[in-house]
């Protein structure tokens, strides 16, 4: 429907304003379908800021909103269900006629209440009409164990039946649920399986029969309503599953997915990760970014995480947040305007991935922290071997690196506090030898903030690859030379007692 049709409709106030406008009304399933196809041909952006879904979730999304099906998105935590369920309301009209005062928005043409059923036959083309808008025909309900029938459906209010002197066989004693409330709209319902199966029961019995069943009435209510339902995979959670006779009834399952691509996923971390800080400019280098990403990547097939689980896409946005931040607070304490995140900063990301990630035994075992720790270096070595030469391998490493490793064989320590500036940071990096010329040749820096970071960003990597040693404290970095540093370790074991 376009925007001068709509404009002209809503002046309508009245069933025969409508009838006089030739409005047609639709299914809310029909409606969909129609305005996707619209969209379609327009080739508009229908879900606008969900990447990596275009040739595999959307297009499935779509064929279902065309079959005019009730949808069940299936997958794991972070994997933006419920954004995509709420982007569907766009699909709707923009406004919508429905009987004024009416609960469940009755179809002025084809009311379903008795409420609407009675004004109808009383005042006819004068019934009055009201226009809702599609912000008000959308509804959603996060499953939990203690829903109930009244919640989702409906119960008789007493109160009701008092104040209006109203027997129990009277059908305006019923108050309805969430979901006629959202008639001619769309319903969703997230993490389906929590749902008690008797409540899983009441929702086959609106989508097959049409039935609104409460405390002995049997309201035939052919509700026009799209639900759609979220859920994770079934052998994910222990809380509960969706019973076989309403997984048959919903029409389409569609399967969810984690970010296939590093890009991708550095895209959609871009796009929700608060980055741009009012106090300090804070530039973030793209290896960087692909550090992050890689993070989620290892924690996906680490050994120590809980599969089943998942590793939500809010770990890379909340690491990155995490990392500017503490960006922000050295430029803070510095008095600095600006300031490029460094690979001391990665590990204060630590929080936001103990957060995120289910550990199985083992890593309980060893421990959240320790875990994190492991899957941020497993990250940083995966981008290191990407820019940099593999110190590994004789032919590549040995030579490149030659310079860095004999000037940490002869004795020097390298200490990197956390809070320094940028000036001592720069000086202090820049007295290991061959560090500065390496990071511009493989790194290719453009700004002296991004040099400085590049060339810790070697030492990390050197240190990832066990070819120089680090000690970690509360608030610093020591890199040494990783023979020096197992010598003093076994020799200090020796006379330890």
């Amino acid at each position: 429907m376009t925007h001068q049709n709509m404009a002209e409709l809503t002046k309508a106030k009245t069933i025969g304003d409508l009838k006089s406008l030739g409005y047609r009304a639709r299914s809310v399933k029909d409606e969909i379908r129609e305005n996707l196809i619209a969209k379609l041909k327009n080739r508009e952006d229908i879900f606008p800021g969900i990447m990596g879904y275009e040739r595999t979730v959307i297009p499935q999304l779509q064929n279902a909103l065309l079959s005019k099906h009730d949808i069940i998105l299936l997958g794991l935590r972070g994997q933006a269900k419920t954004k995509l369920i709420r982007m569907l309301s766009t699909l709707l009209d923009e406004f919508t006629p429905i009987i004024k005062g009416s609960e469940i928005n009755d179809d002025p043409f084809n009311p379903l209440s008795k409420f609407g059923r009675e004004k109808v036959l009383h005042e006819g083309d004068e019934t009055d009409i009201e226009w809702l808008h599609r912000s008000e025909r959308y509804s959603e309900k996060l499953a939990t164990p203690d829903v109930t029938i009244a919640d989702l459906i409906g119960d008789i209010d007493p109160i009701k039946a008092a104040t209006h002197r109203l027997t129990y066989a009277d059908e305006n004693v019923i108050h309805f649920g969430l979901i006629p409330r959202t008639n001619r709209g769309i319903f969703a319902i997230n993490e389906l399986p929590d749902l008690q199966p008797r409540i899983q029961v009441g929702l086959l019995n609106i989508m097959q029969e049409k039935d609104i069943q409460i405390r002995g009435f049997q309201v035939r209510i052919p509700l026009d309503i799209f639900i759609i339902y979220s859920a994770n995979p079934e052998d994910y959670t222990n809380r509960g599953n969706i019973i076989t006779p309403l997984k048959d009834r919903i029409d389409s399952q569609i399967i969810t997915h984690y970010p296939k691509t590093v890009e991708i996923g550095i895209q959609i971390t871009e796009r929700e990760a608060w980055t741009k800080r009012s106090s300090a400019k804070i530039e973030v280098p793209y290896y960087f970014k692909e550090i992050i990403e890689h993070t989620a990547f290892e924690a996906r097939r680490s050994e120590y995480v809980d599969q089943k689980s998942g590793v939500s896409a809010r770990l890379t946005i909340s690491a990155m947040e995490n990392l500017v931040s503490n960006a922000e607070r050295r430029a803070i304490l510095n008095n600095e305007s600006d300031a490029t995140v460094r690979i001391s900063d990665i590990f204060y990301a630590v929080p936001a991935v103990t957060g995120k990630i289910e550990l199985v035994y083992e890593g309980e075992q060893e421990g959240a922290q320790n875990v994190s720790k492991v899957l941020l270096g497993k990250a940083i070595n995966q981008v290191f071997k990407k820019y940099c030469p593999d110190p590994n391998k004789k032919a590549q490493g040995k030579n490149v690196y030659s310079s860095i490793m004999d000037w940490f064989s002869k004795g020097n320590q390298l200490t990197i506090l956390d809070d320094m500036s940028f000036a001592d940071y720069y000086t202090l990096l820049d007295s290991v030898k061959g560090l500065k010329d390496l990071a511009q040749k493989l790194l290719n820096p453009q700004e002296k903030t991004e040099l400085a970071t590049a060339m810790e960003f070697i030492l990390e990597g050197l240190h990832q690859n066990s070819m120089i040693g680090k000690d970690e404290l509360e608030a610093s970095r020591s890199y040494s030379d990783m023979i020096g540093k197992i010598m003093s370790s076994v020799g200090g074991n020796r006379y330890e007692r």
